[in-house]
């Protein structure tokens, strides 16, 4: 039985696509108004940077691994370690990044899925 259609989207390990910063793997799925952007990162993989969004929302939930990040004001040193099932959200404008990656036991992958109000024109997949 065939139960894919253009509104559902399984798990496929081969539809993850390698990006410019070694160790990133991404999934996109692009809405009108919103978007999922389905990362998987090697534990210890590097090349995160402190930035903000001024035209998007982000929300973010770690579905496997650990997120060591900031987020807040763009001199506040503070690190917060999210863990699975942990989500956070960077409003407009809000700064996050200075990321480290932990892997987890199973695949040593920190597997984030972020969500996108409006979708970015940077992320979009042809």
């Amino acid at each position: 039985m065939n139960l894919e259609n253009e509104f559902c989207y399984f798990y496929d390990d081969d539809a993850f696509k390698e990006t410019d910063r070694e160790g990133f793997r991404r999934r996109i799925v692009t809405g009108e108004k919103l978007q999922l952007c389905f990362w998987r990162i090697s534990g210890g993989a590097t090349g995160s940077f402190l930035h903000k969004h001024d035209e998007h929302e982000q929300l973010g939930i770690i579905a496997r691994g650990k997120l060591d990040f900031r987020i807040g004001e763009e001199d506040d040193q503070r690190r917060m370690v999210l863990e699975k099932n942990d989500f956070y959200l960077a409003p407009l404008s809000v700064w996050h990044g200075d990321s480290v990656f932990i892997g987890d036991d199973e695949y040593d992958e920190c597997w984030i899925l972020d969500v996108f109000a409006p979708p970015r024109d940077d992320l979009r997949e042809g």
